[in-house]
């Protein structure tokens, strides 16, 4: 497969799925400020997301201060800002135009008619209903995760598809579960007796279910952390999406690709066999910190050995 054509499908892959997480980022949000919680606390945890999403330094340009409102428009329908969700639909029907011929018709359309009902949008966002266009962002993905699944022969095109989505998954993943223990309206010490909002965190990852099934017990940080991170079962975990990432680099082997596979392989190690309370023994946000890197770092390796260098989608 020319890389080109691999690039694509990345990209495609990765901005759905990442369009999907920050609808996910912004559900839990709005489903926090319908909790007695004080302004300060909310504009403090917006500014936790801002910074975990590394897109603080991009609002400061556009915006004098973080106002949840503003932040809310940025990070959804800001069609100048290319990490907003509007941005990311139609980045990812741009790569999949691209690469028509090798993606199915199903796949194509479901895009295409993703980014044309997003156009909707893009006037004025202060009558739009949040609660809504979120469930709305998961519908279009979870819709387009179903025809790619459903639709695409199990070839080259499919893997570097999923490379995509899981890369994609597990970074956000941990920007999610880092944004509430950094928050400094409410770091996890001190919602150790404020389950629900940790639940509401379950709730936007659609894992409050999965929660009661595993454990059986009131919500705690320590609980949910170890679910997101560690549990094999959990398909929005890291360790779930660390399985299928090296599952597909494995497929598109090459001569070259070793070293690559080997990173991989390392890193989902950690998460099969390390024990929380050793892998987060300096803290849990420097253990998302370091494991945001290393996903950047494969990341790199992979459009090294497989992708167009130096594009981004």
């Amino acid at each position: 497969m020319l890389s080109r054509t691999a690039d694509h499908l990345y990209w495609m892959s990765r901005y759905v799925e990442r369009a999907e997480n920050l609808a996910r980022m912004l559900d839990a949000h709005y489903r926090l400020s319908l909790l007695p919680r004080t302004p300060e606390a909310l504009v403090q945890g917006w500014q936790a997301t801002l910074t975990s999403l590394g897109m603080m330094e991009a609002y400061r340009l556009r915006h004098d201060e973080v106002v949840a409102r503003t932040a809310l428009r940025f990070l959804a329908f800001d069609r100048g800002h290319a990490g907003s969700i509007l941005s990311c639909l139609s980045r990812a029907r741009e790569n999949a135009r691209a690469v028509r011929g090798t993606v199915t018709a199903e796949l194509w359309e479901t895009l295409n008619a993703t980014f044309l009902d997003s156009r909707a949008f893009g006037g004025n966002t202060e009558n739009i209903d949040v609660a809504n266009f979120i469930e709305w962002v998961k519908y279009r993905s979870h819709l387009t995760r179903g025809v790619t699944v459903g639709t695409m022969l199990r070839d080259e095109a499919y893997h570097f598809t999923a490379i995509g989505t899981f890369i994609e998954r597990a970074d956000a993943t941990t920007r999610l579960l880092e944004a509430r223990w950094r928050d400094p309206g409410g770091a996890g010490e001190r919602l150790l007796t404020e389950a629900s909002e940790w639940a509401v965190l379950l709730r936007a990852l659609s894992a409050f279910e999965v929660y009661r099934k595993v454990y059986r017990e009131s919500v705690t940080p320590w609980r949910v952390t170890e679910l997101l991170l560690l549990n094999p079962a959990m398909p929005r975990s890291v360790h779930c999406a660390l399985y299928y990432l090296l599952y597909n680099l494995n497929a598109v082997h090459h001569e070259r690709s070793g070293e690559t596979e080997r990173y991989a392989g390392e890193l989902h190690a950690r998460f099969r066999y390390g024990r929380l309370e050793e892998l987060c023994a300096g803290g849990v946000p420097q253990f998302l910190d370091q494991v945001q890197g290393r996903l950047n770092g494969l990341a790199d390796r992979i459009g090294a050995d497989f992708l167009v260098a130096g594009y981004t989608g």
